[in-house]
């Protein structure tokens, strides 16, 4: 039955949406990514280029979907992101009209195609930012557009070895799914009605090691004067007290690492991996690939620089294929429930 699930993919990035919800059996009908390298890595391995700036975009023009998917910029709502911004004397969350509006182009989009239902992405953040303000506005739109909001902060290191937090928003028309509550998984919780519940943590024991690779190029190790910055820099924060620094990992001790940024083209300094008799190297490409739960098959078209912003801004591709089973095992079976209804009645 999923298979007549239909999604779209805004703020489509290099696809982590779109390959969680092809899992789940969905079908893709239309994307949006105003990036050009992102452009070009989601057609390198989806075979189109999703449509342009969501702003320009009529809503009339979007086909008609079952599910809306997004992660929307959350550069707005992150901690670093709010720090910087305020350094600068720039405007952050709503206020900042490049990135921070564009979650009313999701507004108007569901307002319009009334999808029955919905997943969002955001920066652990988001919940706090602006002392709360920022996320009450957002739940109020979407309950004002007539849909019930859960949401959850979850963190990715059960699926990748890899400390992510990143809340979750998900959605479901109150016109088919007027019934419909959220499952805690309790037990002795009565089976009746329509529930939707995210994913349990699974069972996982992958560790940095399994996700690097045997034969690294030594471009990938610090430079002598990139490696003495880093640790002077670690040094005068540490006799400040604070925790500001690189982090490195011994692939032999350590399970999980920090969670990868798009900055991390830089310097590499939140993911450096120890080396016996040599300064640490950052990950490759398909190392932080692999981080993000891409398989070996993902198409890295760009360059180093490119796929590392691409990778530290998507999704955990597992992580968002059992959301988006979640999500479609609700909708098949509230369209169980209503053909046995309609059995019902009809005899």
């Amino acid at each position: 039955m999923s298979e007549d699930i239909r999604f779209i993919d805004l703020f489509a990035g290099i696809g982590g949406f779109r390959l969680g919800f092809e899992a789940a059996g969905a079908e893709c009908v239309f994307s949006s990514e105003v990036d050009k390298f992102c452009q070009q890595t989601y057609e390198a391995n989806f075979g189109e280029e999703p449509a342009g700036d969501i702003k320009e975009i009529e809503e009339s023009e979007i086909p008609d979907h079952d599910i809306l998917t997004g992660g929307f910029p959350c550069q707005s709502f992150s901690i670093a992101g709010v720090s910087k911004k305020n350094a600068l004397g720039r405007e952050h969350g709503f206020e900042d009209k490049e990135t921070g509006n564009l979650f009313f182009d999701i507004a108007r989009i569901l307002k319009e195609k009334r999808p029955e239902s919905f997943l969002l992405e955001n920066v652990k953040n988001l919940k706090h930012h602006d002392g709360g303000k920022t996320f009450k506005i957002i739940r109020n739109t979407l309950a004002k557009l007539d849909y019930k909001v859960f949401s959850k902060v979850l963190d990715a290191q059960n699926y990748v070895p890899q400390h992510r937090e990143r809340i979750f928003i998900v959605g479901f028309a109150k016109e088919r799914y007027s019934d419909i509550e959220l499952s805690e998984g309790l037990l002795g919780e009565k089976d009746s009605g329509i529930k939707f519940a995210f994913p349990e943590p699974p069972d996982n024991d992958l560790a940095v090691k399994d996700i690097l690779l045997d034969d690294v190029s030594d471009k990938y190790t610090l430079s002598d004067k990139l490696w003495n910055y880093l640790q002077d820099y670690k040094e005068k924060h540490r006799k400040k007290g604070n925790g500001f620094g690189y982090g490195l990992i011994d692939p032999e001790k350590d399970r999980i690492t920090r969670t990868l940024s798009s900055r991390y083209h830089k310097d590499g300094s939140e993911i450096l991996i120890k080396q016996d008799g040599k300064n640490p190297r950052r990950l490759t490409p398909r190392e932080t690939a692999r981080l993000m739960g891409f398989d070996d098959e993902f198409e890295i078209p760009v360059s180093d620089t490119q796929a590392y912003q691409q990778f530290g801004n998507s999704v955990v591709v597992p992580l968002v294929e059992d959301i988006a089973q979640k999500i479609v095992d609700v909708i098949e079976a509230k369209e169980r429930e209503e053909k046995q209804n309609t059995k019902v009645q009809q005899q």
